[in-house]
């Protein structure tokens, strides 16, 4: 049985090189369209906030965010399937909405699988909204599978 996430030390950290292999894991494992081990490479190189969740000495999950102009975008955010339903995306993703509000971002942005009830509900209970749809943004089994882009202001009041 897997610990509940108050019951083993959790931390989101930056991710390094030697994290590469063990988030391409959880990667494949996770879709059938999965990122490629050099595309995680080229975002640590190329200077995104490149984060992982690591439970205890083990990374359980990742996320990939981009802050620029005044905007922040997620580009990806995983929990391993072993760990999922037990709080850790939810950790990730506020860690990542702080890293993006204390870089000044004035907005946050994402694209989301409409089939992904379970992120659906987490960005929805963050305070994500649908701005737009992207047809076809995604590859499937079943050819490709559209996008909603979702949006949460990151504005603080009396700014």
């Amino acid at each position: 049985m897997i610990s509940r996430i108050e019951e083993v030390p959790v931390q989101v950290r930056d991710m390094t090189h030697h994290d590469l292999a063990l988030v391409s894991d959880i990667e494949r494992r996770s879709y059938d369209f999965p990122w490629s081990h050099g595309v995680f490479r080229d975002c640590l190189l190329a200077g995104y906030s490149c984060l992982v969740l690591d439970r205890g000495g083990y990374v359980v999950g990742y996320g990939i965010l981009s802050i620029a102009a005044g905007e922040a975008h997620i580009l990806n955010l995983c929990i391993d399937p072993a760990f999922r339903s037990l709080g850790y995306g939810e950790r990730l993703l506020d860690d990542m909405i702080h890293r993006a509000r204390e870089a000044d971002a004035q907005a946050m942005f994402l694209e989301v699988r409409p089939s992904n009830e379970n992120a659906r509900k987490l960005y929805q209970k963050k305070g994500f909204f649908r701005i737009a749809k992207r047809p076809a943004y995604y590859q499937s089994k079943s050819g490709r599978e559209d996008a909603d882009v979702l949006s949460l202001n990151l504005r603080r009041f009396g700014r």
